[in-house]
């Protein structure tokens, strides 16, 4: 049996842009990423805690240290700068797998993003 689990969490960043008018996709830190464990052209989950809002789109990367986190395309209709973000990937693994797996959960500062 697989079971699909967190591989990925970046817990609680602000959002730096919303481009409205770029292809699609989010923006995150390269630091940002690499701390996570995500690839380029990932697969994310997006949890707005300010207004409830789900979605999913894939990352791309942002220049490091940068800290940036802009949503693109439609997504950008979803967020306003400033809302704090949950960032979470999955993976899919057998169960016995899953019982030891250890995700990559990181938490940036708060107010700019960048890894402490």
């Amino acid at each position: 049996m697989q079971i699909q689990v967190v591989k990925s969490k970046i817990h609680r960043v602000k959002v730096t842009g919303a481009d409205l008018n770029y292809i699609g996709s989010i923006t995150i830190d390269e630091d940002l990423m690499d701390a996570a464990n995500l690839i380029q052209g990932e697969k994310v989950q997006i949890v707005n805690n300010n207004n409830g809002e789900r979605l999913e789109t894939y990352a791309i990367p942002g220049p490091r240290g940068s800290g940036e986190i802009t949503l693109n395309g439609a997504a950008a209709r979803k967020v306003a700068v400033g809302d704090v973000l949950i960032l979470i990937a999955y993976a899919w693994m057998p169960l016995e797998e899953a019982k030891t797996f250890n995700p990559a959960l990181i938490f940036p500062n708060e107010e700019n993003n960048l890894l402490e």
